[in-house]
């Protein structure tokens, strides 16, 4: 039986936090329902937008991420998770004001790249613009070429979908947003991409591997995967 407790720091945004919680419960191997995790979210869509604070054009999350996170805490929580990339930002400040400890999403895909796609030289990658203009995967893959749209595209493509009227953010995730994030896919594979990342956990929700030609890694997956393999193993009251 599975008896750790899993914090989920969420609402950024609430539609992606439902999937890394469908995903946890997924890559659990159960025969019950009292085999899986139990998993408390905070999911406060109130959080400011990562993007904005990035760009100097809003106020941190800062202190409403840590706030959730210690809600989790006093719910019990063991360890956490934030499915949000643009956070990972402030991961370093986030996880110095917790006491437990927080699962950084972006550096266990640069672990699973390294184990599953070792021959892999450029990824392409599909982000917010305070994702990309914070350079958060360069930092965690620095042996990886990463390419990025281009500026029309990351606009009128990328950010168009997560944010645009008829984008993800506005309960979208039908064939606008994905058609526009498999153009841009499609343009960074023409450059070169041997992979695709889906650097915005918005993004799995409407683009799926099956759009594109070259593999679509989501860190979602791979982080949901890797806490419950890690928490599986590991022995009560050790998470070092």
């Amino acid at each position: 039986m599975n008896d750790r407790v899993i914090g989920i720091i969420g609402g950024m945004g609430p539609e992606a936090t439902a999937a890394l919680f469908i995903k946890i419960i997924k890559a659990t191997r159960v025969e019950r329902d009292q085999d899986h995790f139990r998993i408390v979210i905070d999911c406060n869509p109130k959080i400011p937008d990562r993007t904005a604070a990035i760009l100097g054009k809003g106020e941190s999350p800062v202190p409403a991420i840590v706030e959730a996170g210690k809600n989790l805490e006093k719910m019990g929580a063991e360890i956490a998770l934030i499915p949000c990339n643009a956070s990972h930002y402030y991961f370093n400040e986030i996880q110095s004001r917790l006491k437990i400890p927080v699962v950084n999403m972006i550096a266990e895909l640069a672990v699973y790249i390294n184990k599953v796609y070792p021959h892999v030289k450029k990824a392409g990658l599909l982000a917010t613009t305070g994702t990309i203009k914070a350079s958060l995967y360069q930092k965690y893959m620095p042996d990886l070429q990463i390419i990025c749209p281009d500026p029309a595209s990351q606009e009128g493509k990328v950010m168009k979908a997560i944010y645009g009227e008829s984008g993800i953010k506005a309960g979208n995730t039908g064939d606008e947003p994905m058609r526009l994030l498999a153009d841009a896919a499609n343009e960074l594979i023409a450059a070169g991409a041997e992979v695709i990342i889906a650097g915005c956990t918005e993004i799995g929700l409407a683009l799926k591997p099956e759009h594109i030609s070259r593999p679509l890694l989501d860190p979602m997956d791979v982080v949901a995967q890797a806490i419950v393999e890690r928490l599986s193993k590991m022995p009560s009251g050790n998470f070092t």
